[in-house]
């Protein structure tokens, strides 16, 4: 089962929420007891300044910078978790397109881990689309962490 396992791997969204480091946190977790791996997927959304191309230009390049700084951080948090260095993908899009559309690229991701806000009325964007409309497509389970857990109630749950 190891041999199985080691190419397989759990497909964290990085964003700015405050429960991605629960998600992070479990899918790094899970993959130590399982000798996996986990992929990081940051997903920038274009901004529309088309009429000014010089703008436009400046815009993708500083938000692919924050994107590849955002990354790099949660990248060796989970290189330090479990030994090992993430896939890394920096996607421009529609985020939940994106995420869909990199799990049918890569057939070695076996399960997608969210983090749900549980601090307001909904558990986030990305896990209300993934759970309703957006299940259709989604080719991998999906794990949804309630940012609520402490890392030790996560450890425990792996």
């Amino acid at each position: 089962m190891q041999d199985e396992t080691k190419n397989r791997f759990f497909l964290v969204v990085v964003d700015e929420t405050e429960e991605l480091h629960q998600a992070l946190h479990f899918a790094c977790a899970r993959a130590k007891s399982i000798d996996a791996n986990i992929a990081l997927v940051y997903v920038i959304t274009p901004n529309d300044f088309g009429h000014w191309a010089g703008v436009n230009a400046l815009m993708r390049k500083e938000a692919r910078e924050q994107a590849e700084e955002i990354i790099k951080t949660h990248s060796d948090y989970a290189n330090r978790f479990i030994g090992k260095t993430p896939l890394v993908f920096i996607r421009e899009g529609e985020t939940t397109d994106q995420i869909l559309q990199l799990i049918e690229e890569e057939t070695q991701i076996c399960q997608l881990v969210l983090g749900a806000d549980t601090k307001s009325e909904s558990a986030g964007p990305i896990v209300n689309y993934i759970t309703g409309r957006g299940a259709a497509r989604c080719k991998v389970p999906v794990v949804i962490v309630p940012d609520s857990l402490s890392d030790s109630q996560i450890e425990d749950l792996c």
